[in-house]
């Protein structure tokens, strides 16, 4: 593993970052829609390609592995929140995904104070977080009332639907493995 924090992956993470205050500026302060779909757009190419570039020039970090989830839980709460401002998505879903992050920081957290690393993402968990973030500009150009917000609203949902199953499906995985080593840890403590 490379120490380096300053790399292209770590940049690409960190500007996806600065996307999100960007993100809600461009929805709430003046519903500049459009900008804030390519806002969206961007960081999902971010969420991609920053992990892509970090294994193929071998450039991966610590950093990159705790900021990049954390920021893209940040990214998600925080669009899931602007959406419900906006009332794009219904509450249950978004209670649903945040209610699915907020138990696993729970478990998180327990796991680290026994000393516990933390859940290795997989593939799957890439790919439901993967499905959320392209569903989420589709959702918001779904809006318009056009034949483009309508063709928007088919690949939205079903992108969202997708993200939503394999979110909650892997939430559930990560919640079993975590409490498989706490349980692990305490026969080996005893």
């Amino acid at each position: 593993m490379n120490s380096s924090l300053l790399s292209i992956p770590n940049a690409l993470t960190f500007l996806r970052f600065l996307g999100i205050p960007l993100f809600v500026y461009l929805t709430l302060s003046i519903e500049a829609d459009g900008w804030a779909i390519v806002v969206l757009a961007i960081g999902g190419a971010t969420d991609y390609f920053d992990g892509k570039l970090a294994r193929a020039w071998n450039q991966t970090s610590r950093f990159g592995e705790l900021a990049d989830p954390a920021i893209d839980r940040l990214y998600i709460l925080t669009i899931l929140i602007v959406f419900l401002i906006r009332d794009i998505v219904p509450v249950w879903i978004i209670v649903l995904l945040i209610a699915r992050d907020l138990v696993l920081g729970l478990i998180t957290l327990i796991m680290k104070s026994k000393g516990l690393a933390p859940f290795t993402v997989t593939y799957l968990g890439k790919a439901a977080t993967f499905n959320l973030m392209y569903a989420f500009p589709f959702l918001l150009l779904a809006k318009s009332d056009s034949s483009l917000g309508t063709i928007a609203f088919v690949l939205g949902w079903s992108f969202a639907i997708w993200g939503i199953a394999l979110y909650i499906a892997t939430g559930i995985s990560y919640g079993r493995e975590g409490f498989s080593q706490m349980r692990g840890t305490r026969v080996i403590n005893s």
